[in-house]
């Protein structure tokens, strides 16, 4: 569990299309094997320190004749973004995918001060 220290919590969200592999013949439309796409989300403040990422997806537009495999992840969150990360594996078809992601941490007031 992450406990928020502060009163200044703040909650910032997007969406990304991570790809369109159908318009142009990409390998996670066309190909075989383990697939992977990055985005880097940069937040639009910084964070006093690494936020929770929620990631869902909000449009997945899969071949309806393979197995649908799927794996999304944050990684490589810091106070100033993440890295969005997409995966799929085996025979799976993917035409494009769209995520949506959501960050919740604390943010520095202009009322803070530090003792040093």
């Amino acid at each position: 569990m992450k406990k928020l220290r502060c009163h200044m919590v703040a909650v910032d969200s997007g969406e990304v299309v991570l790809f369109k592999d159908f318009e142009d013949g990409g390998a996670m439309w066309t190909g075989r094997g383990q697939r992977e796409r990055r985005r880097r989300v940069t937040f639009s403040e910084p964070f006093r320190q690494p936020p929770s990422v929620q990631l869902s997806v909000s449009l997945w537009d899969v071949d309806a004749v393979t197995v649908i495999r799927a794996d999304i992840a944050a990684e490589s969150v810091t106070e100033q973004g993440f890295d969005m990360v997409f995966r799929t594996w085996g025979d799976t078809r993917v035409a494009r995918v769209r995520l949506s992601w959501m960050a919740i941490g604390e943010v520095s007031d202009e009322d803070d001060w530090e003792v040093r």
